[in-house]
């Protein structure tokens, strides 16, 4: 999981909720920034990797992703998620959901995108929600199934991340569905609810506020325009 946490508002959840990641996880490869002190970090489930965070938030993701592929046995699960969502799957309400579909996951069902369910996707604001489904009817479009292709979490073998990587180029969030177009003839899908909006519970806000305030924000637009117009282009290019 990459993780840039200048605020320090994630870094105490993982702290809490490592006991749990133990049940489910071998092991967690992070990005963090260097001099990060966080006492979790000592723990050996923990590999840390410094240095990426100062890049564009694509590279960053390719770097860890690529050290993680070579570093663990080709056969490995992989599990790509973020820190944010992570904290909020195991510390409330989906908790017990998301622990089962990750003992779910067998090497036969992968790789696998766990894909925001109708339901997930009502707790997120609207330009979110819009923006992005713009994104899954051009892959529909294109590659004739539903894909999240700004997925939140992916689990791939380290072999399979491996062999693709060398084609994931972009520099920003869209070699994400770099990624998910490399693998789109195996890729697998599986709609879960635990994937619902995280950032009332990370931000310690009042959710219905936090919603009107992000639909109601032209920054916050823009944001999600930043990466979805360039998923857009790597659509195109795939089907070229």
């Amino acid at each position: 999981m990459p993780m840039n946490d200048p605020q320090g508002l994630i870094s105490p959840h993982i702290e809490r909720i490592t006991p749990v990641l133990k049940e489910v996880f071998k092991e967690a490869v992070i990005s963090v920034a260097p001099g990060e002190q966080a006492s979790w970090l000592a723990d050996s489930f923990y590999r840390p990797v410094t240095g990426v965070t100062e890049l564009p938030v694509g590279a960053h993701f390719r770097a860890l992703y690529r050290y993680a592929a070579e570093t663990c046995l080709p056969e490995s699960a992989l599990h790509l998620c973020f820190a944010d969502r992570l904290a909020f799957q195991v510390e409330g309400a989906f908790c017990q959901d998301f622990l089962a579909s990750i003992r779910r996951v067998q090497p036969e069902s992968l790789p696998l995108i766990f894909q925001r369910s109708a339901a997930a996707w009502a707790t997120h604001p609207r330009n979110y929600r819009e923006i992005e489904a713009a994104i899954t009817t051009a892959g529909r479009w294109a590659f004739g199934r539903e894909l999240d292709l700004a997925w939140c979490h992916l689990a791939v073998q380290a072999g399979v991340l491996k062999e693709i990587l060398p084609a994931v180029h972009n520099p920003d969030m869209s070699m994400m569905a770099e990624i998910v177009v490399q693998l789109v003839k195996e890729i697998r899908t599986e709609e879960v609810d635990w994937l619902a909006w995280e950032d009332p519970f990370i931000l310690g806000r009042e959710a219905n506020e936090l919603f009107r305030e992000r639909e109601n924000s032209l920054e916050e637009t823009r944001k999600r325009l930043s990466y979805a117009l360039p998923m857009m282009e790597v659509i195109r290019k795939g089907i070229l």
